[in-house]
């Protein structure tokens, strides 16, 4: 199997990432290292390892596509892929291999924890919300699965597919840069029949932090616009036309109050510019669905339920949304 490591900027825990995905047990591995920019100056010397290729131009070309660059230079019939700051465990790759073993599962994505506090939940898989918006699910929580559960997302820092299935998805959508992206690629693999389960015994320690700068609520909330306009249905979309366009006004607010309205602004601009790109996608992903909007919906959440983001009047807004979603999801 391959193993895809986007490098990007100083990645401080790069080597004991790639040292990590070598030591896998009961899997032949191939490490592809993507130097998406990296400034890491064990990266020449990890280039010589044995197993591991390194491509990628030395520039920034987002998560996105240096995760498609990545598996195009690879060569495994699985296909993972790991972020350069998650340490994977012996068994971990393997334990995913054998769970997509059962062909109604397309993505099998691990249990990530936080490699400060291992004993708490970074991920047991993303929460996806009706409008749109995607969080990490169970953060900072003990586990307690002992069996893989079903999730409507698996976060993109540590997932295996077979590459069958990705090359029916296609990779990524470049344009998306960063985020958002592995929501996209989950739930069109609900809608083609497939399942996304996220396993507990599959684990990563990663070094997260969320970080709240402008530039990734700008790419975050573009994204999410792009992700919504094009995955889902023309009838859900008129049905979630009102409680969209509050959820607009409310990011509106929280941007003004944090300081990135601009950023906000930026993303409509963008989007206005790449209309073509939206419409083309939207037509794509329209033609490939399998599944009906009815079905692979019920993997969606109707609450805001994440602590790093509170919109204003949260409450309010999951008890007003929660009675609209149960009243017109019966016609989606």
């Amino acid at each position: 199997m391959s193993a895809v490591v986007l490098a990007w900027r100083a990645e401080p825990l790069l080597r004991r990432c790639v040292e990590a995905l070598l030591a896998s047990v009961k899997v032949d591995i191939e490490v592809v290292l993507v130097d998406n920019g990296c400034t890491n100056p064990d990266l020449p010397d990890l280039a010589t390892l044995p197993d591991v290729v390194v491509t990628g131009s030395g520039e920034n070309v987002g998560f996105s596509a240096g995760c498609n660059a990545g598996v195009a230079a690879s060569s495994g019939e699985f296909v993972a892929l790991v972020n350069g700051d998650a340490i994977v465990e012996p068994a971990a790759l393997a334990r995913l291999v054998d769970v997509l073993a059962d062909e109604s599962i397309g993505l099998a994505a691990g249990a990530v924890r936080l490699a400060d506090e291992p004993e708490l939940l970074n991920s047991r898989g993303n929460e996806i919300h009706v409008l749109g918006v995607s969080w990490v699910g169970g953060f900072r929580e003990r586990e307690t699965r002992a069996e893989p559960t079903e999730t409507a997302g698996a976060m993109g820092a540590f997932v295996v597919a077979r590459r069958a299935h990705w090359d029916r998805l296609g990779g990524f959508d470049d344009q998306y840069f960063a985020y958002v992206e592995d929501a996209e690629i989950s739930l069109r693999t609900w809608r083609l029949g497939q399942r996304v389960v996220n396993v507990p015994d599959a684990v990563a320690l990663h070094g997260y932090e969320f970080s709240k700068v402008s530039f990734k609520f700008y790419l975050i909330e573009r994204n999410r616009l792009m992700f919504v306009t094009t995955v889902w249905g023309g009838r859900a979309l008129v049905l979630l036309g009102p409680p969209l366009l509050a959820l607009e006004l409310v990011m509106m607010l929280m941007a003004a109050r944090e300081g990135w309205l601009k950023d906000k602004l930026r993303g409509y601009g963008w989007l206005w510019r790449h209309r073509r790109h939206v419409r083309a996608r939207r037509r794509a992903l329209q033609a490939e669905r399998v599944v009906p909007d009815r079905e692979w919906m019920r993997v969606l959440t109707d609450r805001f339920d994440t602590p790093l983001i509170t919109p204003p009047g949260v409450g309010f807004l999951n008890a007003l949304m929660t009675t609209y979603w149960r009243i017109v999801r019966r016609w989606v």
